[in-house]
């Protein structure tokens, strides 16, 4: 079962598949359509992964691994 910590890994590999930049709602689409079925068993994050989603940046950008722009986010 999938959980907010996996959530990194997935915004990560979401800004890579987009050339390293991208719009929020592009993230999150990349992330819906790579791990759709993660997100559907895994509980109540299926009901809060876009909000999660914010808190993995936040962690990430603390990690010097993500800048947050005003509604993008690049690899750092």
């Amino acid at each position: 079962m999938s959980d907010k910590a996996d959530l990194q890994e997935w915004v990560i590999q979401a800004l890579r598949a987009l050339g390293g930049e991208a719009h929020l709602a592009r993230i999150a689409e990349h992330i819906w359509n790579n791990h759709e079925r993660d997100l559907r068993s895994s509980g109540d994050l299926f009901f809060t992964w876009q909000y999660d989603m914010r808190w993995a940046a936040q962690h990430l950008q603390k990690a010097g691994k993500l800048k947050k722009l005003s509604r993008s986010w690049r690899l750092l």
